[in-house]
């Protein structure tokens, strides 16, 4: 058993499951009799100690390690599979695992497919815990057999002394390290067992000796091999070397380092060499200082391991060295410098234990451990950002929050690793960054990279060993460890002004410090202080109080919060004071950040201030206060009325607050639940209930000052909806204005930004609904000139109305007005945050911000973040926050080749940004709205190309182009490439001849034509021509359906009525097609339709008269419209059949076509595709 759960342990990846052998060890040891547990351990335990030293990357040799393999039918246990969880992965590996045979690598041999670290990390799990478990076996073989009456040649204890000094004598890291842990571990298990003394001697000897292990030696031998050759490289172009530079010479690394740094330097000063040399020379130097500096970088890491698990052991026998130097020093540096949290914290642990032993002792080292700990907590300037840890920041930053600036910082930096890994993905990605340097000493983004790694290593250690010594000595804390007490707590309660990095370690001190003890009744008077720093006018200061406040929310979470809603949250509404609000909402975001689930129960506090500053005049309050809004809005969901749990210690005051602002919340996260709001203008309209509950919610969003897009369905009066608002705030705020003179309450004009054909529509509606005594339009249009007569005339109108083309020439203009409601319908045009109408429109000033859209993410998962950064800037955080944290898992998950982790991350970012950016969507379709609406009626048309089509088709089938496609295509696909821009263009060049071949052919057919003089003389043969509608079976079907539909006779014109049954809309999107439609077919063969055409030739002012004319005349039969014209908001109830003659590139422009408004009937008849085969 004892064998099968230590080899268990070598294999395990599972913490939990390492856990559970350790008990199951611990029980069969020490409940085992003594005897029959010395004779079935003891032969086995230098082969479980090579085990335990075992290299990761090689196979464990089964037969001379004596590793037990299971017989086939004694297999494992299901139920034990199961019980572990299957997302700890396979406890035992492909083909019956290596209990039952097989290779067997320490970890698994499925560890083999994880990342290095990630390997090394599960490998140093498996090696930490055997080796515990060999520790506790260790205090039992130590102990003499019993009922053994002859006296053996030497003591159990001296043979076992014997086998550890043999490891101690070698120059493996590995073994030494492994030695120790194990050691440490016996003498922590069995505190009354007494260590031999020679050991102790040793492991003294061992922390002195200077060594090169031998794990370096491949890669020292590797090192030798490329200095040689540098060497003679050197001599070879005629460079003078050091006479100590011997080619047969054994370079130490710190030799080969001053080689390719200063010696080299001087070479190449002195001599003149050809570029080409230069080169080559750089090169080999870049690639030999990089194996210097790795060699260098793994001797430092080996030493620091084995140095610290020595250090370990001494620390944990009864009685310490007289020296503490040695042992304290290797137990420093692994808190400095251990890379692997693991170990980190074992050296943690042994600090602490020799703090605790040191307190009594006589000089006491403590206050200088502590100082040199807090030097490492403080030592990181990354934490607030470009102030190199001063209590000044540089002027650049003196009105920044250094929280907001940390933010983007690390987002940026996540960026760069992330563009830096490997294309293909997977987590071999991430080590690509480290990889694909070409020079270590000459960048500088390395050693900034490298000194950041260091400084954060450094300060989770020290944070680590704090964190510790709180939870070690308790509520003894000040007395036991006072240089700890005075250097962080004493300060602040002395109300100094200036904070240190150091306070922060006393709220560290007491983060995992369970139970509500002395210790924590004591930092509670650091809360005031703290709070008082908030007003500090250094952001420094400011910025680490904060976090001071975010530490104690999570130790001291009541008395916390009761702070931040009593005091800080005043601070917040300090209008006239941008320190205090600065301050505060730093506060808050630290606070937020710090708490995380555990703010849910307060959230309903936090909303309503932070959003009031959602609209701040400070840029900084503004961003930090939208970034906490965005959290706590993630969290809303959460909220179920826990609050009630710490409602006993509110006051009155409070728990009414907490009531409105819970009401709040539940209109926030349900439009339903909205107030209802009762206009203060005349309407000259019967809204319908869904339209009603339009309107409460954005009477809501007015109220409270925040931003949002409604994308109803086209067709359900999301015009007439902000009409509706917009008449009644601009009423109410003149009489507000009228009433009590107050500045927030002045009259402003509103803007409606629209594309140029609907800007006679708003106009049209404006003044169909609302009198012109609450609204006055102004249509804001024509050329420059006139555009500069209108800017006179807007202060006497209170809405104007503008295409985009138009407010981003005249954004000067615009931007220096502050408007009250600023609209943008079919705002997804602003989709590309990169465009200049998109930074021209976040130029714009508004209190209120409202986008009108039926399709607010038509591509790509990115375009909303650009309507967002427009209604609330930094709400989704910044473009390359937002695509790291949403856009890229959600197109990776989407991905065929995607995996199941990348699936699971899309799925999650999905559901994430859905909680996020759902509260400010309203969006109704016509089938949840509108029951009485019959269902559309969806047909697709198809018709054969006609021979002339089928020859054109056929030829390009044949041609060089067709060919130069598949060939570019090809080669990407083949290299698993994207295509690129060159094979693109390709492509769509011949996706738009096709598309114009099926369409009609005299779309192609020009002079240029290389079929064009042989296609003329065979139609000229034939006596006919290009114009003739049987070579387009486009037209020929078109033909049909209107004759189908009632539209036009195949008899004479005299003979049909005036008014048919049906009206159609006919889609084009080339103009080039609508000419050919309107030509060829309703001239030529239907001329007794009549129609109008609405296409970019109409002008903009026009659009809607020519509307209005074809609602109201039944007696036009066909409208033509261009996708781009016609498919943009227009109310066109005069037509039941949609007849798309070609579909849009973008399937979102068609789909906003299929949903025109209903017709007076309710109803759309037909909504008809026209698709081709050949």
């Amino acid at each position: 058993m004892l064998r099968l759960l230590y080899q268990r342990c070598l294999l395990e990846t599972s913490t939990e499951v390492l856990n559970l052998i350790y008990q199951v060890w611990e029980k069969v040891v020490r409940g085992a009799p003594l005897g029959p547990l010395l004779t079935a351990a003891c032969p086995h335990m230098s082969s479980w100690l090579c085990l335990l030293m075992h290299p990761a990357h090689l196979q464990v040799d089964v037969v001379a390690l004596q590793w037990l393999v299971l017989p086939p039918n004694l297999k494992p246990d299901k139920r034990i599979r199961r019980a572990t969880g299957p997302q700890e992965g396979p406890t035992t590996a492909p083909g019956g695992g290596p209990l039952l045979g097989g290779e067997v690598y320490l970890a698994g041999a499925e560890s083999l497919n994880e990342s290095p670290a990630d390997r090394e990390l599960l490998v140093l799990r498996c090696r930490c815990m055997a080796a515990k478990l060999l520790g506790l076996l260790s205090g039992l073989v130590t102990q003499p057999m019993p009922g053994l009456e002859v006296p053996p040649v030497e003591s159990p204890v001296e043979s076992y002394a014997r086998l550890v000094l043999f490891h101690l004598a070698s120059k493996s890291a590995l073994q030494r390290m492994m030695t120790a842990t194990v050691m440490a571990h016996w003498v922590t298990l069995h505190p009354d067992h007494l260590c031999p003394a020679s050991v102790r001697d040793r492991v003294l000897e061992c922390l002195g000796e200077p060594l090169y292990f031998d794990e370096m030696a491949s890669g020292f031998t590797r090192l030798q091999q490329d200095a040689r050759e540098f060497i003679a490289l050197l001599r070879h172009f005629g460079l003078p070397l050091d006479p100590h530079f011997q080619a047969t010479v054994v370079l130490t690394v710190d030799q080969v380092t001053d080689l390719v740094t200063t010696v080299f330097q001087g070479l190449v000063q002195q001599a003149r060499l050809k570029p080409k040399v230069a080169e080559s020379l750089e090169e080999k130097r870049r690639g030999l200082l990089k194996a210097a500096q790795h060699m260098q970088k793994d001797q430092v890491t080996l030493s620091t391991r084995v140095q610290s698990s020595l250090a370990t052991f001494l620390v944990r026998l009864p009685h310490l060295p007289d020296k503490l130097n040695p042992v304290i020093r290797p137990l420093m540096e692994s808190i400095r410098r251990e890379e692997s949290p693991l170990l980190q914290e074992d050296s943690a642990h042994s600090l602490v234990h020799l703090m605790d032993s040191c307190v009594e002792r006589v000089p006491c080292p403590n206050g200088k451990v502590v100082r040199n700990l807090l030097s490492y907590l403080c030592s990181d300037p990354s934490l607030v950002a470009g102030t190199g840890g001063s209590s000044t920041a540089p002027p650049q930053l003196a009105a920044a929050i250094l929280t907001l600036v940390n933010m983007q910082k690390l987002a940026e930096r996540a960026t760069v690793r992330r563009s830096g890994s490997v294309s293909g993905g997977g987590r071999k990605g991430s080590l690509q960054t480290s990889q694909s340097i070409e020079s270590v000493d000459d960048s500088n983004g390395l050693d900034d990279e490298s000194a950041q790694r260091q400084n954060e290593i450094q300060r989770r250690g020290a944070a680590q060993v704090l964190s510790l010594a709180a939870e070690h000595f308790g509520a003894a804390l000040p007395e036991r460890l006072p240089s700890l007490w005075e250097a962080t707590v004493e300060p602040l309660l002395r109300g100094r002004n200036y904070i240190d990095a150091a306070s922060e370690a006393s709220a560290g001190c007491g983060a995992t410090h369970n139970g509500e003890g002395e210790l924590h009744t004591k930092l509670d008077a650091t809360l005031s202080p703290l709070c008082a720093a908030l007003d500090n006018q250094s952001p420094v200061v400011r910025h680490l109080a904060s976090r001071c406040l975010g530490m104690m929310a999570r130790v001291r979470t009541e008395p916390t919060m009761a702070l931040i809603v009593d005091q800080v949250l005043s601070k917040l509404g300090a209008s006239d004071d941008d320190i205090q609000r600065r301050g505060a909402v730093e506060a808050i975001a630290c606070v937020i950040d710090g708490l995380s689930l555990g703010v849910v129960p307060y959230l309903v506090f936090l909303v309503v201030p932070v959003l009031g500053r959602m609209s701040d005049q400070d840029e900084a309050v503004r961003l930090m206060a939208t970034h906490c809004f965005a959290a706590l809005v993630r969290l809303m969901p959460l909220d179920g009325g826990g609050i009630d749990d710490v409602g006993g210690s509110l006051s009155a005051e409070l728990r009414e607050r907490r009531a409105a602002e819970r009401h709040f919340l539940e209109q926030l996260m349900d439009a339903r639940h909205a107030d209802n709001y009762e206009l203060s203008v005349p309407i000259n309209a019967q809204l319908r209930s869904y339209q009603q509950e339009g309107v409460n919610w954005l009477a809501f969003l007015n109220k409270y000052r925040l931003h949002g897009i409604l994308c109803d369905d086209m067709g359900l009066g999301k015009t007439l909806q902000s009409i509706c608002i917009l008449a009644s705030d601009h009423h109410q705020r003149e009489q507000l204005y009228k009433e009590s003179q107050r500045a927030d309450a002045k009259p402003l004009p509103s803007l409606v930004v629209c594309p140029p054909t609907l800007t006679g529509h708003w106009v049209y509606e404006v003044e169909k609904f609302v009198s012109s005594r609450y609204l006055r339009p102004l249509h804001y249009t024509g050329p420059p000139m006139e555009r500069a007569r209108l800017q006179d005339k807007v202060r006497k109108h209170n809405l104007v109305v503008a295409s985009y083309d138009i407010v981003r020439n005249d954004i000067d203009f615009f931007a220096n007005i502050r408007w009250n409601y600023c609209i943008l319908d079919e705002g997804h045009i602003i989709k590309n945050g990169r465009t200049k109408l998109a930074r021209a429109l976040k130029q714009l000033q508004a209190n209120h911000r409202l986008i009108l859209t039926g399709t607010p993410i038509q591509n790509q998962v990115l375009d909303l973040w650009s309507l967002f950064d427009f209604l609330m800037p930094g709400f989704l955080g910044t473009e390359r926050q937002f695509a790291q944290r949403f856009s890229r898992p959600i197109l990776q998950s989407r991905d065929a080749k995607s995996s199941s982790r990348e699936q699971e991350a899309g799925v999650l970012a999905m559901e994430s940004l859905h909680r996020q950016v759902l509260p400010f969507l309203l969006r109704r379709i016509k089938d949840d709205v509108l029951q009485d609406l019959p269902p559309k009626i969806i047909q697709d048309y198809y018709c054969e190309l006609s021979p002339l089509q089928v020859q054109l088709y056929e030829d390009f089938a044949r041609s060089r182009a067709k060919k130069t496609v598949d060939d570019s295509v090809a080669g990407a696909v083949a290299e698993d490439q994207p295509v690129n821009s060159h094979a693109t263009a390709h492509v769509f060049q011949a996706l738009q001849y096709l598309r114009k071949v099926c369409n009609h052919p005299k779309l192609v057919l020009n002079p240029q034509h290389p079929e064009y003089s042989r296609v003329m003389a065979g139609l000229e043969q034939s006596g006919s021509s290009l114009a003739d509608i049987n070579h387009a079976a486009k037209l020929r079907s078109l033909r049909q359906l209107l004759l189908d539909c009632g539209i036009g006779t195949a008899t004479q014109p005299e003979q049909e009525s005036v008014v048919h049954a049906h009206r159609a809309l006919i889609f084009c999107q080339l103009k080039g097609m609508l000419d050919i439609v309107e030509k060829d077919l309703l001239l030529t063969h239907m001329s007794s339709v009549s129609y109008l055409r609405l296409d970019g030739s109409v002008a903009p002012g026009q659009r809607q008269a020519l509307v209005q004319r074809f609602n109201a005349d039944p007696s036009i039969d066909v409208l033509l419209l261009t996708t781009q014209v016609g498919g943009l908001g227009l109310n066109l109830t005069g037509a039941d059949t949609v007849i798309f003659v070609e579909h849009d590139w973008n399937p979102m422009k068609d789909l906003q076509v299929r949903t025109t408004p209903p017709t007076p009937h309710g109803v759309i008849l037909v909504l008809i595709a026209l698709e081709f085969t050949s």
